[in-house]
């Protein structure tokens, strides 16, 4: 794809003008500054900001390929466990319905919580290491890796460091999702109750996070400004959970998904 040439007040604003203009985030972008720009004398002889932006090309290894080297792996565990993404989606945005029985006086049913001993801590986290090592190894990487389970939300943490962590994270984070997901397998394997595994590494979980939300505000205030609804790019239901959050409080627009998986994305509209 040919870089686009965008210009605005600061770097910043042209950024993110440039990912509303090629509808993604900006960690998605590569991003050429051609000039930062000046605010001049007393606003007198002020220049804007110019950037050449593009979306960047797929990264070497992707969702696919990770799949296929532990395939598997996955087919020998994923009779043990219920998928968390089956959920996450329908949980996305709360119906009318949800909403009544979270009332005051209607009782819901709650999920008894089974506290994990500290065995059932250290066989999980070995399962992980042992699993994470040998796919790093495969790959031919070097990487640190810190665990610690969080009880309140039973949620094994896993933290990645090293060189190179871009290739862990792949194209909009997917390559971080499936290993993520491939790794639950293996950790919920001899469990009784489901463990949630999160992985992250250089903060990327929360930069994206934050690029999201960014995203959302941005293209919610071009939406009420154009009065046209725009389609984002396809994002996994973690992801557009995210969008529906940062804008379920707006009185101007509206979000909801559409599409099937893997290509279901969030449409940002007018409110009728």
């Amino acid at each position: 794809m040919d870089f686009v040439e965008v210009s605005a007040k600061t770097v910043d604003d042209a950024i993110t003008k440039a990912c509303i203009e090629l509808k993604v985030s900006s960690d998605n972008l590569e991003i050429q500054v051609v000039s930062e720009g000046s605010s001049g004398f007393l606003g007198f002889g002020a220049k804007p900001a110019v950037i050449k932006a593009r979306k960047k090309e797929d990264p070497i290894l992707d969702l696919e390929d990770i799949k296929s080297v532990f395939e598997e792996k996955k087919e020998e565990n994923k009779k043990n466990i219920k998928h968390e993404e089956i959920n996450l989606d329908k949980r996305e945005v709360k119906s009318s319905e949800e909403k009544k029985l979270e009332s005051p006086g209607v009782q819901t049913t709650q999920r008894i919580k089974i506290p994990k001993t500290e065995e059932d801590i250290v066989v999980m986290k070995a399962s992980a290491q042992k699993f994470l090592d040998s796919v790093f190894h495969s790959m031919d990487m070097d990487v640190d890796i810190e665990m610690s389970y969080d009880d309140m939300h039973e949620c094994l943490n896993i933290d990645f460091s090293g060189d190179n962590m871009g290739i862990l994270i792949g194209k909009r984070g997917q390559t971080l999702d499936s290993l993520q997901y491939l790794t639950g397998l293996v950790v919920n394997k001899d469990q009784e109750t489901y463990v949630r595994v999160k992985l992250d590494t250089e903060n990327y979980r929360k930069r994206r996070k934050e690029t999201l939300e960014n995203l959302a505000r941005n293209i919610g205030y071009k939406v009420r400004k154009t009065k046209k609804a725009v389609s984002l790019e396809p994002m996994n239901p973690y992801e557009r959970r995210i969008i529906h959050s940062a804008l379920q409080g707006n009185k101007w627009v509206e979000t909801y998904s559409e599409g099937k998986e893997p290509y279901r994305h969030v449409v940002i509209a007018l409110k009728k």
